[in-house]
């Protein structure tokens, strides 16, 4: 509430500041807000965008800018002269700088790039240069390094030399003549030791690192496991090329988890907002899916279409149909949405498909049974309403044969459904292929088609030779 209250007065306060066309009074109120206050009024005051920009400092500019979302920073970018546009994205960090021209169709990206001064115009050819969603488009090359025969006395130069256009000063990498990592020592190392101390007797070899042309994800994990602020990235040749910083990664997870997330329900990665991608883009993302989910379905009706006689001769039967498939399907669903997520965060790997396997086949088994219990206790009691005459009988003398398909069936479609469910996920990514996109609806499609068989093949065992 408090919060609320702080950024209407906020809203009010900007409000009459342009009215006022004061930019001198509007540089002075913007350079006194937060930072994340400063966004808030870019992203509600869409006309008075570029004027926000332009009426801070630089570094504050900068900073405002780096939190907007794109659709966001294209349009300011798209307004601001080019003399603005090139101090913007000049004073952007590298990384930041080519998240966001990465973003731009190649004309964009070549017309920008013109504005970049020739150093940040290296740099940025660098780190476009590096695949899609590798390690080496997250690196900043802003870092402090020093070399083994340094003084803790002449770190400290090397710092406050280099230490304000650096992306963190928290860890300081040591190389050799050649370039090449040789140790990353934290800064609360230096500040501990004498000032004649060499940074070689600080030294222990333990030096993490990520490579250039890892994935990102390989990135995400590595920095799960060490509980690092910041990670140097090295060539194949251990040459130091930069650092990726946690704020990074937690946007590449942020990023990750939204494409599974809308992979996972049955569409492709959308990769921009969804109110910002144009709306046949978005068809186009989704109607390739249905597409596929629609003919497999019709798998379904080839599958009933072979039963028919079955159906025919006990027409009963039918009206189970969409328990049996819906029960099959939505175990499915669940078994995988549980381990792609589980894949995701590291939790399994490839090599525990034996044990997710029997553990599935288990929790396939006790699932199944109680939805097996409950649908036979369900035909049971609906015939005890009929025998006494309170509803109308309309499984007749065999009811507990038919209470027994029933309730077998659950148990047999509820095991597939979990075991298929599980076991998709980790064929896929085996292949190669991203397991997100064994999506929840393409299980259930799966576990549709193949649970009719499977109900049908148990109404056979239980009711041949007396009602089919």
């Amino acid at each position: 509430m408090q919060l609320e209250m702080e950024q209407h007065l906020i809203r009010e306060q900007f409000e009459a500041i342009i009215q006022s066309g004061d930019r001198q009074q509007l540089h002075n109120f913007l350079n006194d807000q937060n930072i994340s206050d400063v966004a808030v009024l870019v992203e509600e005051f869409e006309e008075h965008e570029s004027l926000i920009i332009t009426s801070m400092s630089t570094n504050r500019a900068v900073s405002v800018f780096k939190i907007l979302d794109t659709s966001i920073q294209k349009r300011i970018i798209h307004e601001l002269p080019p003399a603005k546009a090139a101090e913007l994205l000049n004073n952007l960090p590298p990384d930041d700088r080519t998240d966001f021209l990465e973003e731009l169709p190649g004309s964009a990206v070549r017309e920008l790039i013109k504005l970049l001064n020739p150093e940040e115009r290296k740099i940025t050819l660098s780190l476009l240069g590096y695949p899609e969603n590798s390690i080496g488009r997250l690196m900043t090359p802003d870092y402090v390094y020093v070399y083994p025969d340094n003084t803790v006395e002449e770190v400290f130069a090397t710092i406050r030399k280099h230490g304000k256009d650096s992306e963190t000063i928290n860890v300081i990498y040591v190389i050799n003549e050649q370039g090449e990592l040789l140790d990353d020592i934290r800064i609360r190392d230096f500040i501990l030791s004498p000032p004649e101390k060499k940074v070689s007797e600080l030294m222990d070899d333990r030096v993490i690192s990520l490579k250039a042309y890892d994935d990102q994800e390989t990135a995400s994990e590595i920095f799960k496991m060490n509980n690092r602020d910041a990670l140097p990235v090295v060539s194949n040749l251990n040459n130091l090329l930069g650092i990726v910083t946690i704020d990074d990664i937690l946007w590449v997870a942020s990023e990750e988890y939204s494409e599974d997330i809308q992979k996972i329900g049955g569409t492709s990665a959308l990769g921009a907002p969804y109110l910002d991608i144009p709306f046949f883009k978005l068809i186009r993302k989704r109607v390739g899916w249905l597409i596929i989910l629609f003919l497999s379905e019709l798998l379904t009706a080839t599958a009933m279409a072979y039963f028919n006689d079955e159906i025919a001769k006990a027409t009963m039967l039918a009206m189970f149909i969409p328990l049996i498939m819906s029960s099959g399907g939505n175990s499915g669903s669940q078994a995988s949405t549980l381990i792609i997520q589980a894949m995701a965060v590291g939790e399994i790997s490839i090599g525990d498909w034996w044990r997710v396997m029997r553990r599935e086949i288990l929790s396939g088994l006790v699932l199944g049974t109680v939805l097996g219990i409950i649908g036979f206790t369900r035909i049971t009691l609906w015939h005890e309403l009929m025998q006494q005459g309170i509803i109308e009988d309309i499984y007749g003398p065999q009811w507990l044969l038919v209470a027994f398909t029933v309730g077998s069936s659950l148990i047999g479609v509820v095991m597939w459904g979990t075991l298929s469910g599980s076991m998709l996920p980790i064929a896929l990514k085996k292949l190669g292929a991203d397991p997100a996109v064994s999506s929840a609806p393409f299980v259930a499609t799966l576990v549709d088609v193949t649970g009719i068989v499977i109900y049908f093949t148990i109404a056979l065992m239980f009711l041949r030779g007396i009602l089919l």
